[in-house]
This record gives structure tokens, sequence and C-alpha cells, in this order.
């Protein structure tokens, strides 16, 4: 039962949900911020985004006995930490233009802003 959805995860739900969700996930978030911060390019994110989801292939290896060179699960690390980085990305850039420009934008929800009127 352990491997019954082997599809997104390679050993267990608990550590794909601990390495990739939790760890890798919190990291991504952090980039997608900082990079969002200092107003660089999206694909400088995944840029980075693609080193880190190798990191976690390589924690998955050597603490869970996954399979390193896997391409389908370092795929699905990578589009999960994409995601996750992207909304971390997201919310910060929202959050600078609201404040940053206010005279000219406002908050539209946590992912956007509008022009005032």
């Amino acid at each position: 039962m352990e491997n019954a959805n082997a599809l997104l995860w390679e050993v267990s739900w608990w550590e794909f949900l601990l390495v990739t969700v939790i760890l890798a996930g919190g990291a991504a978030y952090l980039t997608g911020r900082a990079v969002a911060r200092a107003w660089q390019s999206n694909l400088q994110l995944v840029y980075y985004i693609i080193l880190l989801a190798a990191a976690t292939r390589f924690i998955h290896f050597a603490l869970f006995g996954g399979t390193l060179l896997s391409p389908h699960y370092y795929l699905i690390d990578l589009v999960v930490l994409l995601v996750i980085a992207f909304l971390g990305s997201r919310i910060t850039r929202a959050r600078q233009m609201a404040t940053q420009y206010s005279f000219l934008y406002a908050s539209a929800g946590l992912l956007g802003w509008r022009a005032r009127s």
C-alpha cells in the first residue's frame, strides 16, 4: 500500500510531503520571494529551482533510498517546487507593487494589484 500512488511519490507519501513539499517547498517559496524582492526575472527563478529540484532528488536518494537519476520523479519535484516558487514570487511582487507604488496601484487580493482610479 506504500506505493499505491507511485505516479507522484517514489517511496512513501510522507517522504514526499516532508522532503519535497515542506522542506524543499519552503526553500522554493523563500527563493521566489528573494528573486521578487531583488526585481530579478522569472527565468532566473526557474534556474534556481532547477538546482533546488536536483538537491531534493539527492535528499530522497541519500535519506530514503530513492533513485538519484530518475527523470520522472525529478520532473514531479520540479513542477511542485516551481508552483510553490512562483506563488512566493507573485505574492511578494503584489505586495511590492501595492506598497512601493501606492500612488499608482492598490492591492487586489493576495496575488494581484490594480491601478488606482
